[in-house]
């Protein structure tokens, strides 16, 4: 099941964490900072709407 389907809705960190400023995105998780210190206080809906956004940003990344 995809992890934004589940509830709890999990985290996307993968301890990859590290800021690229170019983009202004985690390079692990795809999230902005804003969006991991939301994180914890974040309802389901909240949660399930970042993971949304961070479905765009891998579709719009040329993984090659």
């Amino acid at each position: 099941m995809a992890p934004e389907l589940q509830t709890p809705v999990p985290s996307p960190c993968i301890d990859i964490c590290q800021m690229v400023p170019e983009t202004g995105l985690c390079q692990g998780c795809l999230r902005t900072i804003d969006e991991i210190v939301a994180w914890g206080t974040a309802t389901d809906d909240a949660k399930r709407a970042i993971w949304a956004e961070i479905r765009r940003r891998e579709s719009e990344i040329d993984w090659q």
